[in-house]
């Protein structure tokens, strides 16, 4: 992707950093199936996020792509906490015949409530 352009991806938080020699920018690496990402989030995108940016286990991110000595960024301008999604992730919708948790099934007495997973919180450093 060209540096300039407009992005929008998501993965699972690996990492936050806020050092204490970057002026309130916040650096956050995220994951997916293809591979990591860089995110950087500026003093104003922090305020406006707060919550997402601290807290997310799963973020969805739009911004700009940057390159600086070769290294690609993501310089964020709208973030979302994707968390509760991976609430609908188990093992059970990747075996065959089987439906989501979270789906209907027939006459099941438990089928009108889904099934409670637990949730992995990603790692703050401060």
């Amino acid at each position: 992707v060209r540096p300039g352009r407009r992005i929008e991806t998501a993965g699972l938080v690996l990492v936050r950093q806020q050092p204490g020699t970057a002026s309130g920018v916040i650096f956050i690496t995220i994951e997916d199936e293809t591979g990591v990402a860089n995110l950087i989030c500026w003093p104003d995108v922090v305020r406006e996020y707060r919550k997402a940016v601290l807290k997310a286990a799963l973020l969805s991110v739009r911004g700009r792509v940057q390159r600086e000595s070769g290294v690609t960024h993501i310089v964020c301008e709208r973030l979302e906490d994707l968390t509760l999604l991976l609430r609908t992730l188990s093992d059970r919708d990747r075996t065959a015949g089987t439906r989501s948790p979270s789906l209907p099934r027939g006459d099941d007495p438990r089928a009108s409530r889904p099934r409670q997973l637990p949730l992995w919180r990603s790692r703050d450093f401060r």
